[in-house]
């Protein structure tokens, strides 16, 4: 009875331990995808930084188009005004 018993108690052991593999292993399998994904997904982000960071660098002379519409509306304003004194 006690040879029973014995066994039963180690049975117990090896299905416990089967189980934890099995677990890990499924949580491997899980978070496995999980990172490769991460990683494409920080390689992109790189990219896409690098491209925004040329944007800005092409772009910034738009902060000037304000002045340069300002200064094109009294141009054509002192012009509207000119041919109205001339005439036309």
């Amino acid at each position: 009875m006690s040879v029973l018993a014995a066994s039963t108690a180690t049975g117990g052991w090896v299905v416990g331990y089967v189980i934890g593999i099995v677990v890990v292993l499924v949580v491997v399998a899980l978070v496995v995808p999980i990172l490769l994904l991460a990683k494409g997904i920080g390689d992109h982000a790189t990219v896409i930084n690098d491209g925004l960071s040329e944007t800005v660098q092409h772009t910034a002379a738009l902060k000037g188009l304000e002045q340069t519409i300002a200064s094109a509306d009294a141009i054509t304003a002192g012009l509207r005004r000119g041919r109205n004194r001339l005439g036309g």
